[in-house]
């Protein structure tokens, strides 16, 4: 056992934790996971955003102050930030592609889809929205008595605790000029930005500004600072290191109390957890598999050949099983950024610099997720979204995703804003929580996967791409 790689080490703790926990929901010990396995996953969860946000405050000064000069900055800026706006315009449009030929909102019987559609036309009409769509189910006398009914059954309906926060939270975002996300970036205190990872942007404006002084200093001035900086930086890689040796076990007991928590002692219900919406889970997968398996891999093996296309896998492979596990981009992130330079070879000045940002601007799974959710939202509803009103879930679910937090279901917030871009019922995203979680496990996967990918173009742009061994 000691002499399997970590990522392997780390698959037999995945796969024995979901064992376990159908295991312990036929014996009825799925409480006993909750209580006294689970916090084991937390603490590991809790291990790795501790070191995530020094390790991305350190490592960005680091990675800027070892440039040498502002115009290189500048250069590789452009560069990364060209290259993930990129990536997230393709995973949006894959996301439309396969949504819009498989149609799995389309796929359920035309009784339940008259109902869906009056449901939508009675929230448009209490919203003041116009359907766009030329049809009118309201106005036919045939639906009359099943209009009644359902208003009647929707007046005694009420929106779950979760779906109401998560609505509360969009509303306040959807209230903000256009202007906001500049405001938000700048922070007015760094230690209230580091006590809270929905704030990364602000850490990372702060690490950029601090990096860029440091550079327009004299050596004379600044070499105390720098030795502190690298050094601390390489006090939580070290961190990493020591954290990751229990990484199979952490896994375990995080997927047991997933699947637990979600399946109680209800042996079947773990099964549903993998079979609910099951055309839309296909479809979301099938997006987010060409990413990990096609584009990315294949980009990779074009630039940067010395890599090749299994090798990419086998030495990043760690990172992306941890992205599977945590469905935390930030968390992930010290494990991203130890298999880019040590794996891959990318420079750590490089890395330091690219993949912070990208852990927090790039988000090309959640950005694919949300345009495959809307469609299937719509379509499910019996709504006929327009080409135009497709173009603009590709620039929402763009934008949206450079401002969501690098957590465990943050697109669903997001997915609330491009849902109102389109016109639909934002409440509608109580329908894809129950299958979010082990989706939201592989969309993160994407994510991460983009920012290596991104990091290693990056590095063979700037002839900072070493040999693999």
């Amino acid at each position: 056992m000691k002499k399997l790689p970590i990522h392997l080490k780390i698959v037999i703790g995945l796969v024995l934790g979901i064992i376990w926990a159908i295991l312990s929901a036929y014996l009825g010990w799925s409480n006993f996971n909750i209580q006294w396995i689970k916090p084991f996953g937390t603490i590991f969860i809790n291990l790795l955003k501790l070191i995530a946000v020094p390790l991305v405050l350190f490592s960005i000064i680091s990675g800027i102050s070892s440039l040498g000069d502002a115009s290189r900055l500048g250069r590789m800026g452009i560069k990364t930030l060209a290259a993930y706006l990129v990536t997230t315009f393709i995973a949006v449009g894959v996301g439309l592609l396969v949504v819009n030929v498989i149609m799995p909102g389309d796929r359920i019987e035309e009784d339940q889809k008259i109902y869906n559609r009056i449901t939508y036309e009675i929230w448009a009409e209490s919203e003041g929205i116009e359907v766009k769509d030329n049809k009118c189910f309201l106005c036919e006398t045939q639906y009359s008595d099943r209009v009644a009914q359902i208003r009647e059954q929707l007046n005694k309906e009420e929106l779950s605790d979760d779906v109401s926060s998560r609505l509360a939270v969009a509303k306040n975002r959807k209230n903000d000029g256009p202007m906001q996300f500049l405001v938000d970036m700048v922070p007015d205190n760094i230690f209230t930005a580091l006590n809270d990872n929905g704030l990364m942007l602000q850490v990372i404006f702060f690490a950029i500004f601090f990096g860029v002084t440091i550079l327009l200093l004299p050596i004379e001035k600044s070499s105390g600072v720098l030795t502190f900086v690298n050094s601390a930086n390489e006090v939580f890689l070290k961190m990493v290191d020591i954290v990751m040796k229990g990484a199979p076990f952490f896994v375990f007991a995080l997927l047991a109390g997933i699947v637990s928590e979600l399946a109680g002692n209800n042996p079947g219900k773990v099964l549903d957890v993998f079979k609910a919406l099951g055309w839309y889970s296909f479809t979301l997968l099938l997006g987010l598999a060409f990413m990990i398996f096609a584009f990315y891999p294949v980009v990779i093996n074009i630039i940067a050949k010395k890599i090749g296309y299994k090798g990419f896998f086998k030495r990043f492979g760690e990172a992306q099983l941890l992205a599977f596990t945590t469905s935390s981009s930030a968390a992930t992130l010290p494990v991203t950024m130890e298999c880019v330079t040590k794996n891959l070879k990318v420079s750590p000045k490089t890395a330091n610099f690219v993949l912070p940002i990208g852990a927090t601007v790039n988000m090309d799974g959640t950005s694919l997720y949300q345009a495959v959710a809307v469609i299937f939202l719509a379509q499910f509803h019996s709504v006929d979204l327009t080409i135009g009103q497709q173009f603009t879930i590709v620039l929402t679910a763009t934008l949206a995703s450079i401002g969501s937090a690098a957590v465990p279901s943050a697109g669903l917030v997001m997915m609330i804003l491009v849902l109102q871009s389109v016109g639909l019922n934002p409440a509608w995203i109580g329908l894809i929580m129950a299958v979010d979680r082990p989706l939201d496990m592989c969309r993160t996967v994407v994510n991460v996967t983009g920012d290596a990918t991104v990091a290693t173009i990056v590095a063979q742009s700037e002839g900072e791409l070493g040999d693999p061994d």
